[in-house]
């Protein structure tokens, strides 16, 4: 599919004197899945919440599908899908009853027996909401998000909470979606979950974006690389250090774990041996690894815990 699902544009939302998202465009195409990962605070929540209609924005133009997402909203509902962090779910209703409440809205839904049994709720398809586990209530949000057949599903963290089995489900049913042409925005803290599903990555911090692309461009930027390897604990890093070409990192991230980070090329790998060599060190599993996508968030959004 071609074309653009999502367009958002110079994009500000205050609430009275903090500025939530401050200037942000960014743009997703149809049929495919965006990852928008960011700090608590960054402003993730309000920029869907945005895009969805839920709020109105200070400045700025948001398109979904080609639609104002408030002036259009009665046209925009019935192609997308929401997944919301919190509410949306009736804590005395029943995952059935709902199901089929928000199934009926829609001219060709999904069939609520076959969604239920897909995210493991046929057991619990009776009970009522407010005797679900946390991991049961998101997957009844994902299959009420879905239920529809969306053009578009925002989905705000789809699997917080869940366990390692609900957790691969809920990426196989988005992959799913991606292959029939939906156009997923998720956000997420899983950088596990942004590297596997997502076609674009985009970072936002302190409302404005620090960085977008595939992960493999995110994780190539700089062609920075690590090199890991384990000996002895309480090697002389600063020699080791000495031994390298300038503008790079040594450190032991665990006892006798330790890592170089930098231009990892031959020469790196070779001067590392050498000096491990020259005092009778054997070095173990050494490799050469890319930075990973957290590796990425980190450099970009700091390391130090946020209120």
């Amino acid at each position: 599919m071609a074309g653009t699902a999502l367009e958002v544009t110079g994009l500000v939302k205050r609430y009275g004197a903090r500025t939530a998202v401050d200037g942000i465009s960014l743009a997703a195409e149809l049929g495919t899945v965006t990852a928008i990962l960011g700090p608590n605070g960054a402003g993730k929540t309000t920029l869907v919440e945005t895009c969805e209609g839920f709020r109105r924005q200070d400045k700025g133009r948001v398109r979904v599908l080609g639609l104002d997402p408030r002036r259009e909203g009665r046209r925009l509902r019935p192609l997308i899908g929401v997944m919301l962090q919190q509410g949306g779910i009736y804590p005395a209703a029943r995952p059935r009853e709902m199901l089929r409440l928000v199934a009926a809205y829609y001219a060709n839904p999904l069939d609520p027996e076959a969604l239920l049994r897909r995210l493991g709720l046929l057991e619990v398809a009776g009970v009522p909401c407010r005797r679900l586990s946390g991991g049961q209530r998101q997957r009844l949000a994902l299959a009420l998000a879905i239920v529809g057949r969306p053009a578009m599903v925002f989905l705000d963290e789809p699997t917080t909470g869940l366990d390692p089995q609900a957790r691969q489900a809920t990426w196989e049913l988005i992959s799913e979606l991606r292959r029939d042409g939906v156009t997923v925005v998720l956000t997420t803290h899983y950088m596990e979950e942004a590297e596997r599903l997502a076609d674009q990555v985009v970072i936002i911090d302190r409302g404005r974006v620090v960085a977008r692309g595939t992960p493999a461009e995110l994780t190539d930027a700089g062609e920075r690389r690590r090199l890991e390897f384990r000996a002895r604990p309480g090697l002389d890093l600063a020699g080791l250090l000495a031994a390298l070409p300038p503008g790079h990192v040594a450190r032991e991230v665990s006892p006798g774990r330790y890592t170089v980070e930098g231009e990892i090329g031959p020469e790196v790998v070779a001067g590392v041996a050498t000096w491990c060599a020259a005092r009778g060190i054997l070095p173990g599993e050494l490799r050469v690894e890319s930075r990973s996508l957290e590796d990425v968030f980190l450099e970009l959004t700091g390391r130090e815990l946020r209120p």
